[in-house]
């Protein structure tokens, strides 16, 4: 099962962490749009029965939330630090819009100080709001506002929303500090740490399958039977070390195959919350091979064994050098970053919504082949001739395929390209695999 978490916050803090979200494949997020503390409070009580933690847009959305509503769930907010400052500064500078002072709010004097250091301003005059810890918009809007009609200074930066609002509809100068997106890593790792649900699998058995891909044509390329048997050593150890890493046990099924067992726990700190197979970079480095890696988790140790299988399976039909992972509710997970870089983060495909794919005519090897494609190139438009050639068909089946997966809901078809000559081609997206439900 997913883990709940409730998102308030404005409508681009909601965008964005959304958006951040898709890399924690555990998570699921509720979202309330709140731009009040009345309506902060009220979303938080609301959201509070429902979920395992809540992340708020700031310090005073959580403070609001905290005083005004009755919360049995761990709380956390996003902080402000100096990376939304550069970022800001870096976008006034280009402007031309820092020949005079700044005055910044919602950060300590000493983070300003130190950014506009690095980036060799610190001659530039500063002013710093240093009023209540927790003060109101209004209040720290006047405070921009006073420092600009007295010619202080030229930029507001100013980390509440709200008061970039009111600053707009002064006429005020002002840039936003907005959070990083790393930033709101940090706040959902923190908030993955403290749930339930989180604590209860640290210990769950996960079962992981590793494949060498084409370990026959790498055997034939080697001189005699004794560098094919060094090249085994060699891969064991390698695989053996990785292992090590998970605090884990391996067993070898074969000279191009291999079972290793771990916790849960573990496998997802070593991943980099189910991201990365850092095994599959050191094999390509050292020996110029590629990995197919499939995970299960289950219930049981026969769950998590068949879902591994099931998960390899996916890694060699999508071409290889892929890894999936396959939960105890059949949700799929996948690819991970291999030796090839990952553009994009695919949110968790469910079981249903598999089902459906496989009802409407989409193998199983045909949603590999995609999920791995587009994970790769962060693509999800094709047109027909572009889908006849990843998937390895001719134009005809796949216009045919095309036909029934629009019927089936799992396509759209989005747009047409102009040809020189002949009918337009069309564009198709596969919107199931974009984060949407059927």
């Amino acid at each position: 099962m997913q883990i709940q978490v409730g998102i308030i916050g404005t409508s681009s803090f909601i965008s964005q962490a959304s958006r951040v979200i898709q890399s924690f494949p555990t998570f699921l997020p509720v979202a309330r749009e709140a731009a009040s503390e009345r309506e902060v409070a009220g979303a938080a009580e609301e959201l509070g029965p429902e979920v395992e933690a809540l992340v708020l847009s700031g310090a005073l959305s959580s403070r609001a939330a905290k005083l005004n509503a009755a919360l049995s769930v761990p709380t956390f907010y996003v902080p402000l630090n100096g990376a939304g400052l550069y970022k800001a500064l870096f976008s006034a500078f280009r402007a031309g819009k820092l020949e005079g002072g700044i005055s910044v709010d919602s950060l300590t004097k000493a983070m300003v100080m130190r950014t506009l250091k690095d980036l060799g301003l610190e001659g530039t005059p500063l002013y710093v709001y240093d009023g209540p810890a927790y003060a109101s918009p209004e209040k720290m809007a006047d405070y921009h506002r006073r420092l600009s009609e007295a010619g202080s200074c030229s930029m507001a930066f100013t980390g509440v929303e709200e008061v970039a609002e009111r600053l707009g509809r002064l006429f005020v100068p002002c840039e936003r500090i907005a959070h990083s997106d790393q930033d709101i890593i940090v706040s959902l790792e923190r908030a993955l740490l403290s749930t339930e649900s989180r604590r209860s699998k640290e210990s769950q058995i996960v079962v992981g399958m590793i494949n060498v891909d084409d370990f026959g044509k790498l055997a034939m390329k080697r001189t005699s039977e004794h560098e094919v048997q060094k090249l085994k050593l060699d891969i064991h150890r390698m695989v053996l070390n990785y292992v090590e890493l998970l605090d884990g046990y391996l067993t070898a099924l074969g000279g191009d195959e291999y079972l290793f067992l771990t916790t849960r726990g573990i496998f997802e700190r070593e991943t980099g919350g189910y991201k990365t197979i850092p095994l599959a970079k050191d094999a390509y480095q050292s020996y110029g091979l590629s990995l197919s890696v499939g995970i299960g988790f289950g219930v049981s140790a026969n769950d998590a064994g068949t879902n591994a299988r099931s998960a390899l399976r996916k890694a060699k039909e999508a071409g290889g050098n892929a890894c999936f992972i396959i939960r105890e509710d059949e949700t799929l997970i996948g690819p991970l970053e291999m030796a090839d870089p990952v553009q994009a983060i695919l949110a968790p495909t469910d079981a249903a919504l598999i089902k459906r794919a496989e009802e409407a005519g989409m193998t199983s090897a045909y949603l590999s082949k995609l999920l791995h494609h587009m994970a790769r190139l962060g693509k999800y438009e094709y047109k027909v001739h572009e889908l006849a050639e990843l998937l390895n068909i001719t134009v005809r089946s796949a216009h045919r395929l095309l036909l029934q997966w629009v019927d089936g809901g799992l396509v759209d078809i989005v747009g047409y390209e102009k040809m020189p000559k002949g009918r337009p081609r069309q564009i198709y997206r596969f919107a199931f695999l974009m984060g949407k439900s059927l």
